[in-house]
């Protein structure tokens, strides 16, 4: 999906967040009986990345809105 007026295409950023939290749900997958300082951090990495992601989605589909800005959530 792409602007109009070529701007930013949203597929490139859906398809990294997508994976993002593809990555983060097969790590999550791995759970042990123990969980060690490295898999904490990796979670931790995954999660940041994650959110990274969803904020790049959530601003370049802002985008198109009315004044540029993401509506707040009802919920």
């Amino acid at each position: 999906m792409a602007d109009r007026a070529g701007g930013p295409a949203l597929d490139p950023t859906l398809s990294e967040w997508l994976k993002a939290r593809e990555e983060t749900h097969r790590h999550l997958g791995t759970i042990e009986a123990t969980v060690d300082a490295g898999w904490t951090q990796r979670l931790a990495d995954l999660l940041a990345t994650e959110q990274s992601w969803q904020a790049q989605y959530t601003e370049l589909v802002a985008l198109g809105t009315p004044g540029r800005r993401f509506p707040t959530s009802n919920r």
